[in-house]
This record gives C-alpha cells, structure tokens and sequence, in this order.
C-alpha cells in the first residue's frame, strides 16, 4: 500500500460551513489525538511506524507532512526520496500513509493543528515507536 490522498469537500451556505471527507472510513481506527507544534519548534521528524497506519486531517492552518518508506528500520538509507504532500483547514482531505513510513509534521502558520487517526492499539504503541534526528533527512524546505 502507498500513501494516498482521500479528498472531501465543503458545503457553506447562510448557516455556515461544513467540511466533510464522506469516502474515509474509521473501520480500523483505535485512536486518535490532535497536533499542535510550538512556534519555536514547528516540524515534528521523524517519526517511523512498521504497523501503525497514520491518517491526517488539517482542523486548522496548514501543514506540510513529509513521509518516507522506510528500507531498514535499523539503519535507513540517508538517501531516501522524502515525499511532501500540503494540506490545510481549507482543502477538505485526509493523508493515509500506511504502515511502513516514518513521517514528519511541520506546522506553517501559528496556531495550525492537526489530528491523527491511529490504527494501532495503544497497548502496542511501545514496540511500534521509532525516532530518527531531525536532520536524518532532510525536507523540501531545507
């Protein structure tokens, strides 16, 4: 499976506002939490997940994610090809990066918060969990 983009939309009319993404489904989700990095730290890397399966949804301001398929979780190639995908509190989508991947979240505005659709217990979470510095790769924007 690769990472995918599950696009949704936004209906507003004289009440308000709704923004909606009807194709994603919470079959597999176990959990969830919402994103907010500090203005003095706003990217959030590497994070890598053998069976988690991430799905990332922008509730306000922008972010960019950047994912990498991980080769070796022991010693990943420094040369991997990051991938960077926008989303923000305007475009209606949801991120699906599947098991496999180490990610890294970097907020674009102040303020900006995200939520995350887990798959994995949290009960499994520890033998799941896999850092890599900051600076292992690097981003479109360094």
């Amino acid at each position: 499976m690769i990472p995918k983009i599950i696009q949704g939309g936004n209906f507003s009319d004289h009440r308000g506002t709704i923004s909606y993404v009807n194709d994603f489904k919470f079959t597999d989700i176990e959990r969830f939490y919402i994103i907010s990095n500090s203005e003095e730290n706003p990217i959030r890397a590497w994070h890598g997940h053998k069976l988690d399966a991430k799905n990332f949804y922008c509730l306000s301001g922008s972010f960019k994610i950047h994912f990498i398929k991980i080769d070796n979780w022991e010693n990943p190639a420094k040369d991997l090809r990051v991938e960077t995908i926008f989303i923000s509190d305007i475009d209606s989508k949801i991120l699906h990066i599947p098991a496999g991947y180490a990610n890294a979240i970097e907020s674009l505005e102040k303020d900006s918060k995200l939520i995350s659709f887990s798959t994995l217990p949290i009960v499994n979470v520890g033998d799941d969990d896999i850092r890599y510095p900051l600076d292992y790769w690097k981003t479109n924007g360094e």
